[in-house]
């Protein structure tokens, strides 16, 4: 009797590890990778990033500037994080993200759902969290998976990707900047 039940089963079970695809890219393997990434140093002050959204299909959905302030007290790097989106819409989040030792942090913020957990290898920075995404009027949980990559000259990649029930929804990436034109450190008024 149970036969039949678990034939219909394998077909739909490997369908999702197709859908889920298999998440082999680790921290460790970029540790010689330089320019070494210290979260605490590349944030320290203002930062500007510039980023987009792409849905499933790879169609950009919304793109937007974010001017961050950041402050390191020895132990926690706080990330104070305004958004221009191109739609209109303004959004700030606060990030503190807190050492737990060498190479391991733990983020915080109000939308995240528990603690996002980061490991710092070399040039790359990986923060796993879940996160109640607004969408439409209201809010779904998802899960965040998101890189960073130091590069050469300053420059920071990141790319996220999020999924919910192991199925990818969306891509956010974005390039951060220290350079600022026209920006004095900490003034989100000067750059407007």
């Amino acid at each position: 009797m149970m036969r039949p039940f678990l034939h219909s089963l394998l077909p739909l079970l490997a369908l999702l590890t197709v859908l889920t695809g298999c998440d082999t890219m680790k921290p460790e393997q970029f540790a010689k990778q330089t320019p070494a990434l210290a979260l605490e140093e590349y944030f320290q002050g203002q930062t500007r990033a510039y980023g987009i959204v792409e849905d499933r299909f790879g169609n950009v959905r919304r793109q937007f500037v974010v001017d961050i302030k950041g402050a390191w007290n020895g132990r926690e790097l706080t990330l104070d994080e305004n958004f221009d989106w191109s739609d209109g819409e303004k959004e700030r989040r606060v990030w503190v993200l807190t050492r737990q030792g060498p190479n391991q942090w733990e983020g915080r913020t109000q939308d995240a759902i528990g603690t996002a957990k980061g490991v710092l290898s070399g040039n790359a920075y990986n923060m796993v969290y879940d996160f109640n995404l607004k969408m439409g009027e209201g809010r779904t949980k998802v899960r965040f998976d998101d890189w960073m990559f130091l590069m050469p000259d300053g420059m920071l990649l990141n790319k996220a990707t999020i999924s919910k029930f192991g199925i990818h929804l969306a891509t956010v990436t974005i390039a951060f900047r220290k350079d600022v034109p026209g920006v004095a450190a900490g003034s989100r008024q000067a750059a407007e």
